[in-house]
């Protein structure tokens, strides 16, 4: 553990190294913001990411799990090795935010602050590689793509390129910018963020002319009973004390207005909190759906797909990290949740094989008030969380791999 002495002297360097990147780390930030990409289209965030890199001393490899960047640190003795990991890809919304780095891409903007964590761990790593010889173990700074792209994650395709391997990864870390405010950071052990499934649903029905409904077997009528009966699955089948969402996002059906259409596609989300809830959700949902199609004469088709699991904070890690950060950036600004997200994270299936855990760092303040919601093309993000992003992700490197002076 470092002792008070050494976390107030280490916290004074990190705040004068970080001083001297802040600008630049704010012009990569906005110049990605600039160029979003979409998940495994990530060409140009991937080359940002590698120019920003070199010089620092770190083994730099491009093209990990397709669009992915990783660096490695080794520190001046061997020790453990801890993954630090920003996400890369921008989402299919059309930025309507008003300013000066707007999006140059139609239909395409960071609304979601992935150019934020990468400049972020950009950041983390320009200072760490500075403080190397103070390490012990190595640290990866790994930048993925496609954390967008639910069910598979582009956090799958680093895992299968060997990112845990070479040298094999202990622990993982991982930041998202959140609608707290900002200089703040919010951790908790157990689950941080939902598992996120997907459902799939075809209703299908027999076409009849508008005026003649007794011909036919109408599949917008059966999927409107099927809308309206699926939100009885949370107030009548999961327990008050747990959670749970299922929302439809999608819904497509008809041709004409006097037509009475042969079939309806919905497509929507499972969001949930324990395993017994979400072993209970697909038996539950395609027996609604069975049940209501045939007492309307209409048949189905139905599929649900596993997407991000439950987003957990081992315990021990996330304690470790949590005290870390009191150290570096005042136990007031580290704030406990008493409650996880209902957003879901591909950073999950690095739960799969190592103990990981997940914060949230503050983004909200006057100057977006209102305009501070995720996946809004009006997301604006106060830049003062890249300086205390940095800190944090310093703060937890330093923490797991330890220090020489320790």
């Amino acid at each position: 553990m470092i002792n008070l002495d050494t976390s107030s002297r280490v916290s004074v360097q990190l705040d004068s190294m970080i001083e001297d990147i802040t600008e630049g780390i704010i012009n990569i930030r906005r110049e990605i913001h600039r160029h979003p990409e979409l998940g495994m289209n990530e060409h140009k965030t991937a080359k940002i990411v590698e120019e920003s890199l070199k010089g620092l001393g770190l083994e730099v490899e491009t093209g990990v799990g397709k669009t992915g960047v990783v660096a490695l640190l080794r520190g001046k003795e061997n020790g453990k090795t801890i993954l630090l990991r920003a996400d890369m890809d921008a989402l299919p919304i059309d930025e309507q935010a008003d300013v000066l780095f707007k999006s140059q891409v139609p239909g395409v903007m960071h609304a979601c602050g992935h150019d934020v964590h990468t400049s972020i761990l950009i950041g983390t790593a320009k200072v760490l590689s500075q403080m190397k010889d103070e390490i012990r173990g190595n640290i990866k700074f790994v930048f993925q793509p496609a954390e967008e792209c639910n069910p598979t994650g582009g956090a799958n395709y680093m895992i299968e390129d060997g990112v845990l391997e070479n040298p094999k990864v202990d622990a993982a870390v991982a930041l998202h910018v959140w609608d707290i405010p900002v200089g703040k950071v919010a951790l908790k052990t157990g689950v941080m963020m939902a598992q996120s499934d997907r459902i799939f649903i075809k209703v299908k029905g027999k076409s009849a002319h508008g005026s003649a409904p007794h011909q036919g077997a109408d599949a917008i009528v059966a999927a409107g009973h099927v809308i309206t009966a699926l939100q009885t699955i949370v107030s009548r089948n999961v327990n008050p004390l747990d959670s749970a969402v299922v929302t439809l996002g999608v819904i497509r059906g008809g041709y004409r207005y006097n037509v009475i259409p042969d079939g309806v596609e919905m497509e929507g989300t499972v969001r949930t909190f324990a395993p017994e809830v979400a072993n209970m959700m697909p038996g539950r949902i395609e027996n609604i759906i069975k049940n209501i199609c045939g007492a309307l004469g209409c048949d189905y088709e139905f599929k649900y797909v596993l997407g991000y699991p439950l987003t957990y904070n081992d315990k021990e890690l996330t304690n470790e990290v949590i005290e870390g950060l009191r150290e570096y950036i005042g136990e007031e600004n580290v704030l406990i949740p008493e409650r996880p997200a209902t957003g879901a994270e591909d950073f999950a299936f690095f739960n799969n094989h190592i103990p990981c855990t997940f914060m949230w760092a503050g983004c909200k303040s006057e100057i977006n008030e209102n305009f501070c919601v995720l996946h809004n093309p009006n997301f604006v993000c106060d830049e003062r969380v890249i300086p205390v992003g940095i800190k944090a992700m310093c703060a937890a490197g330093l923490k797991l791999v330890g220090g020489s002076s320790q």
